[in-house]
């Protein structure tokens, strides 16, 4: 018997009161890649009035730091979150642990601010000892498939990858464009080891908890906390993963597939979430307080 789908709310103010804590997606949730969303912010804003915490929990391959200046230029106001965790933060913890060690790096220079201070060398794919992927090295043109040889080069030697980002697609703007998790995915489909470090992987939701619970200066029960997001494959499945409801916004990477930003399909969200396994407390177009 397939669930009932969960209510489709207008606005966030009637789920505001049963949370203490918000645990937000930032890109498609907060902002396209271009431009802040207005109205989520906002939303954001009157729920820190009423004495919510709010943790941005994001999957850029970026140290929470550099995302908040990202932000900053997209004119996300400061006083829309209390934190940042991001899977550059939980990429830094993962590659400390290969300290003394050689990388080979798939990504643009941009990421490269990631390993700085960590005792790390890079090194060609022939002789790296192992693998860190941040995204494509140039995701304005490029696809999964453009890595394809230096994959299966990887595949032989055996060498272990961090995806940095396990993100298949973000929008930019009104466009889809590929992340790290689309050639991650593919290396792990080749047989390749990988490890993920982001949603919808445990570690990032409980660096996001442990700052929450500094914002908030107490521990908040799982039942008191809200994971808020626009993709399936890690927001969804990460909160229910880490113990905690979850609200779906339609409008973001799923928008087309679900019948379009402005009215969403009941049945395409119901196959949606029953092919996942898994249903959100609730589902919004947008962020709206």
């Amino acid at each position: 018997m397939t669930p009932a789908l969960p209510p489709l709310i207008p606005h966030f103010s009637t789920l505001a009161p049963d949370y203490d804590v918000l645990l937000s997606d930032v890109w498609g949730v907060v902002h396209n890649g271009v431009a802040a969303f207005p109205a989520a912010c906002d939303t954001l804003m009157r729920a820190r009035a009423r004495g919510a915490a709010v943790v941005f929990i994001t999957n850029a391959p970026r140290q929470s730091e550099v995302v908040a200046r990202q932000l900053d230029k997209l004119h996300v106001p400061r006083e829309a979150y209390d934190a940042i965790v991001s899977s550059g933060d939980v990429t830094r913890n993962a590659l400390a642990q290969h300290a003394g060690q050689s990388m080979f790096h798939i990504g643009p220079e941009r990421d490269r601010s990631i390993y700085s201070g960590l005792n790390l060398r890079f090194a060609p794919i022939e002789q790296a000892d192992f693998v860190i992927c941040s995204g494509l090295d140039d995701d304005d043109s490029e696809t999964p498939e453009d890595y394809r040889d230096r994959l299966e080069i990887m595949l032989k030697r055996k060498l272990f990858m961090v995806c940095g980002n396990p993100d298949v697609v973000v929008e930019r703007g009104d466009r889809l464009v590929y992340c790290a998790g689309s050639i991650a995915d593919l290396y792990a489909t080749l047989g390749g080891e990988v490890l993920y470090a982001g949603k919808p992987y445990r570690p990032i939701y409980d660096l996001a908890l442990a700052k929450a619970e500094a914002a908030s200066g107490r521990k908040v029960p799982l039942k008191r906390v809200l994971a808020i997001g626009d993709s399936v494959r890690t927001d969804l499945k990460g909160a229910r993963t880490a113990g905690i409801d979850f609200l779906f916004v339609t409008s973001g990477i799923h928008a087309e597939e679900l019948g379009g930003r402005e009215r969403p399909d009941a049945k395409a969200l119901t196959a949606t979430f029953t092919a996942a396994g898994e249903m959100p407390k609730a589902v919004m177009q947008q962020l709206v307080w």
